[in-house]
């Protein structure tokens, strides 16, 4: 019955994905990202390696940057340059694509439609085998069996529908295998929990070092999971440890023999750290700095200089540092209107009717709202065991490096599978999710405190955040909304 309920919620998931794949077959590519990835997956597809701005991309910016090739010793005008700055893994998933569709144009349109078969659709029946573990004896009788099942589809459901996940595949971003690999890797954590195996070990160590081969910033989570695994179950951990290894050791090589030293799995900490501390900035992406290294294409150097100049950012006004890690943490938990924002000022889909707008918006904003408050509340009937634990560890570990270093809405995309469930229990405990643990002991009504505190917050930054925009926002729904041109 489960894999009945799992095949057909992907069917629908995908369904509803394609929707927008195919609304938009004759769509381009618009983000210095989507751009970035491309080059990439073109040099492999062609077997020029991981290179990327040869002289053909080059012209294609050259009319807002120059490019700085003078530290360039083996710059090959026709196959571009090798680089470390990204992680591996998505250009080589557009790669294959690319290798059988072609370079051509239809290559978008053949890239989002393998991401929405492969990689957007599957997230909704993997968050339904992730519910069932995450909180496995919540209900102890018969009844409580089908709340159980009732919860676990109703997660599923949430990601199936969810209206900015239904978009993503139309990206050309690492988001998209990053989701369903962090999930996967998430579930065999818990089967560990469950009932520790070896294929379980080896598979969860697997999919996260594919986790961290897409976006590196994952390794903090990857590191607790491991350290919990090996105080929970021992030496048999490290067969999760080494395959870890055993996937992302290859590309650290690589990259070390690249730039004769050390280095991780890609080279973007410096450029990030630059806009995080930059005196324009607000800790999150802006885009006149964002330029401002993309000249220089040593990625070690760009590396390097981003860091230095975000050292000295930190040391020209160290009271700044705080304030930016709580702007940070609001943007984290930011409504999910800068894309939309985006697109939409720069005339990209054309005039859209006031009520019209206002209903787009709506569709898209608010189910992050009423899922995040949910699982907010849901926080209450998390207990110290083992699968909760994991589930902390992955929220911590996640959002600190945000907060810290750069942040934006789209990066709890990330965790909503986890919110839905959380949103879902509650939905299926009502208001005893707060009033059990409140009577139960003094860990449940920290719990309960916790989770209304949390509440608060999410409802505060986003009035915040709503006067903070409001005068963007107000152009937007003008007239000429639709030609105000806001940058990213």
């Amino acid at each position: 019955m489960s894999k009945s309920f799992a095949f057909r919620i992907y069917i629908v998931a995908l369904v509803l994905r394609l929707i927008p794949v195919l609304l938009a077959r004759g769509l381009g590519i618009g983000l210095d990202d989507m751009f970035q990835y491309d080059m990439l997956a073109r040099s492999l597809a062609q077997g020029h390696g991981f290179r990327w701005y040869a002289q053909a991309d080059l012209n294609q910016f050259a009319s807002f940057l120059t490019f700085d090739l003078s530290g360039l010793k083996d710059y090959d005008p026709a196959l571009g340059i090798p680089t470390s700055f990204r992680a591996p893994l998505y250009p080589a998933f557009l790669a294959i694509v690319y290798f059988f569709s072609g370079t051509g144009f239809s290559r978008f349109f053949a890239a989002r439609l393998a991401q929405a078969i492969l990689l957007g659709a599957p997230l909704a029946p993997l968050t339904y085998w992730v519910a069932k573990r995450l909180f496995p004896d919540s209900f102890n009788d018969e009844e409580g069996g089908k709340r159980r099942e009732r919860t676990a589809r109703l997660s599923a459901w949430v990601v199936a529908a969810y209206p900015m996940l239904l978009v993503y595949p139309l990206g050309l971003g690492t988001e998209n295998p990053f989701f369903v690999l962090l999930l996967a890797g998430f579930y065999f954590l818990l089967s560990i929990i469950e009932k520790p195996s070896a294929f379980a070990y080896l598979l969860s160590g697997l999919f996260l070092g594919l986790t961290a081969l897409t976006r590196s910033v994952i390794l903090p989570f990857a590191v607790a999971a491991f350290l919990l695994l090996l105080y929970w179950h021992g030496k048999r951990a490290l067969l999760a440890v080494l395959s870890f290894t055993i996937i992302v050791t290859p590309w650290i090589v690589r990259n070390s023999l690249l730039h004769h030293k050390l280095t991780g799995i890609e080279t973007s900490m410096g450029y990030n750290l630059y806009l995080g501390y930059h005196p324009q900035g607000n800790g999150s992406f802006v885009f006149g700095p964002s330029l401002d290294l993309l000249t220089v294409l040593d990625d070690a150097e760009r590396d390097r200089i981003g860091t230095q100049k975000a050292v000295e950012f930190i040391k020209a006004r160290p009271e700044r540092f705080i304030p930016l890690a709580v702007n940070r943490l609001g943007f984290f938990f930011g409504l999910e209107k800068r894309v939309l924002m985006y697109f939409y000022s720069n005339n990209i889909i054309g005039f859209v009717p006031l009520p019209l707008l206002l209903t787009v918006s709506a569709i898209l904003l608010v189910p992050f709202v009423v899922i995040a408050i949910s699982a907010a509340l849901g926080l209450s009937l998390l207990r110290w065991k083992p699968e909760h634990i994991l589930l902390g560890a992955l929220f911590v570990c996640y959002i600190l490096p945000h907060v810290f270093i750069l942040s934006e809405d789209r990066f709890h995309l990330a965790l909503v599978p986890y919110i839905a469930i959380l949103a879902a229990q509650f939905w299926a405990n009502g208001l005893g999710a707060l009033s059990a643990p409140w009577r139960e002991s003094a860990y449940g009504r920290v719990m309960v405190v916790f989770a209304i505190v949390a509440a608060l917050f999410l409802v505060t930054n986003w009035g915040f955040e709503l006067t903070r925009d409001w005068d963007k926002i107000a152009q937007l729904l003008g007239p000429n909304g639709n030609r105000t041109y806001f940058p990213y």
